[in-house]
């Protein structure tokens, strides 16, 4: 079937892989809008958007992300752009009679010290990770947001609004920044630097004892197209009403310490990796029990050597295309 589909967020790293995945679908029309075409904080321009284009499916990949730094400076910002974002989509989606929509969010709902690996019934079960709550609270708020509009309106206007929780994520289109980076991004950037540079050490934020998992982001576009697509009743016997995000993780950990010695030898930097303890380390630990998404038919297919590859190659064309003095 036809079917014309808003990805939100397409010139992020998810919103991108995401296309990537829709556009191998037949009868799939894309539609797509930057932010300068249409800022999804501004109400009345959301509204006007959905009246006029009145989409069939909705992937709602557009957020304010960033690392510790980016959240532990700007956490006003964090919190008020994401809330907005979410609320101004998913009520505009229903009032065009939007009956499909996907929204993602973050393995960071859980708990600092939720048991491992963090099941979908964790949420809410203790505090949040202090580095991150306010983007933690937004994507909580967004959950529950499909989760209200399904219990009102499901059966009366056929509203199924759905949520996948990735873990940490990397990949092509990732941001490179060398302050606002998630670690892996900002590891790659950091190593590349200092090989061109010929530096004898480079320095990790932390002890390099967390405990992270990655997922590749075509994998999670793969994933996103999945359960989007899966039949109502398939997707109610694997959720609950108050319990209906799914996690989607790859399954494998590895600490920052290890992580970093291989996205060094990735990059070919051979010198020196010191960790500095004075910078917060975050979440101990954060692994994702996947068992809801791979019992509905998925898994991860890209290993993270493999992976870190991919994502060297894809900062390398990033930096290639980048004029010079460009934060990438």
């Amino acid at each position: 079937m036809s079917s014309k589909i808003f990805v939100a967020g397409h010139r992020g790293m998810v919103g991108a892989a995401i296309v990537r995945a829709l556009a191998t679908r037949p009868g799939a029309e894309i539609v797509t809008r930057s932010h300068g075409e249409l800022d999804l904080v501004d109400q009345a321009a959301v509204r006007a958007f959905f009246a006029a284009e009145k989409p069939t499916q909705v992937y709602l990949a557009a957020a304010r992300v960033g690392g510790i730094h980016a959240n532990n400076t700007m956490p006003a910002e964090f919190i008020y752009q994401n809330l907005m974002i979410e609320a101004n989509v998913v009520e505009a989606a229903f009032r065009a009679g939007v009956r499909q929509l996907l929204l993602l969010g973050s393995s960071c709902i859980y708990p600092r010290l939720a048991a491992q690996p963090m099941r979908e019934d964790a949420l809410l079960a203790g505090p949040l990770e202090p580095t991150n709550e306010p983007y933690a609270i937004a994507k909580i708020a967004g959950i529950k947001l499909c989760e209200s509009y399904n219990r009102q309106y499901g059966g009366s206007h056929g509203v199924d609004y759905r949520s996948v929780m990735p873990t940490n994520l990397y990949g092509p289109g990732d941001n490179y920044h060398p302050e606002h980076s998630h670690v892996i991004p900002g590891l790659i950037r950091r190593f590349h630097e200092a090989k061109v540079r010929q530096l004898p050490t480079v320095t990790v934020w932390g002890t390099g004892t967390p405990l992270r998992e990655f997922l590749y982001v075509d994998d999670l576009a793969a994933a996103c197209v999945h359960v989007m697509n899966l039949d109502k009743a398939t997707y109610d016997r694997h959720t609950q009403p108050m319990v209906s995000h799914i996690n989607v993780g790859s399954g494998a950990e590895i600490s920052i310490g290890e992580l970093a010695a291989l996205v060094a030898a990735t990059v070919g930097y051979r010198g020196r990796i010191v960790f500095d303890d004075s910078k917060p380390d975050g979440t101990p630990r954060k692994l994702m029990d996947s068992a809801r998404i791979n019992a509905l038919g998925w898994r991860a297919g890209t290993g993270l050597a493999q992976g870190l590859r991919l994502a060297y190659a894809d900062f390398l064309q990033t930096a290639a295309a980048a004029a010079p003095g460009t934060p990438l």
